[in-house]
């Protein structure tokens, strides 16, 4: 361990002596691969091992399906700490950092649709479905008050039901769009972004020493380049560095 860090925030932690990150396997953007020994890859992982590093510790990367299976083992000992979309909604569960990275979310819709804006979307009369549970089917959930708003288990169910059922608008981030119009010719992206989803580290709510302690190792990440190299490393295209908390 590293006698430079405060003995609470290696008690909070890493318990166990190593350093549990939870990483949420479905945001194609931050795990973009797997490493040769069939851990994690990309920008999430190689964070929580900047953190661990800095801690001085093991790390053990600890994968979930989804970013709301990831929040729902809060408290359960499953983690230490939880690289997900900061949400108002997860907040009662998990402490946050300022976000490290942002992801553009915006509608695909058909090249014929009426729909040629963002802000064309939220109006009566109009579908809109999104995957349930992502940090901007969230957003979508706070936000949307007139559109009819569908929630699916998962992004493919999603566009399937979107091309099938005739739904007006599929919610999702700028880049897996992107490669939803090369399944389904006939589409397009609408300009803007609805939300730009911010990518944190978050920590269980009664740790106080280390949420401040990863909130400075989150703003030094940023500030010194690290994050900016992790994206180039893993080209991961659509992602940016969020700006200073």
């Amino acid at each position: 361990m590293n006698a430079a860090v405060n003995k609470a925030v290696l008690a909070e932690l890493a318990p166990t002596g190593t350093l549990r990150a939870g990483i949420n396997m479905s945001n194609f953007l931050l795990v973009t691969g797997k490493t040769p020994s069939g851990d994690p890859d990309g920008v999430s992982p190689d964070l929580a091992r900047e953190i661990a590093k800095r801690l001085g510790v093991a790390i053990k990367l600890v994968p979930f399906p989804s970013p709301d299976g990831l929040v729902a083992a809060a408290g359960t000992d499953a983690w230490d700490i939880g690289l997900v979309g900061a949400e108002p909604q997860r907040e009662k569960l998990m402490a946050f950092t300022a976000a490290y990275a942002e992801i553009e979310a915006t509608y695909m819709v058909r090249e014929d649709s009426a729909l040629k804006a963002v802000g064309d979307v939220d109006k009566k009369g109009v579908s809109l479905i999104v995957r349930g549970g992502s940090a901007y089917g969230l957003w979508l959930e706070r936000n949307i008050k007139n559109a009819n708003l569908i929630l699916t288990a998962s992004h493919d169910e999603a566009r399937s039901r979107f091309v099938d059922e005739k739904i007006d608008a599929l919610a999702g981030l700028r880049d897996g769009l992107t490669k939803d119009i090369a399944k389904s010719p006939g589409m397009r992206i609408l300009p803007g972004k609805f939300a730009a989803v911010q990518q944190a580290v978050g920590t269980l709510k009664k740790n106080t020493a280390a949420i401040a302690f990863l909130r400075e190792v989150v703003e030094d990440a940023k500030a010194s380049g690290l994050i900016a190299g992790f994206i180039e490393k893993h080209k991961a295209n659509g992602l940016s560095v969020a700006p200073p908390g």
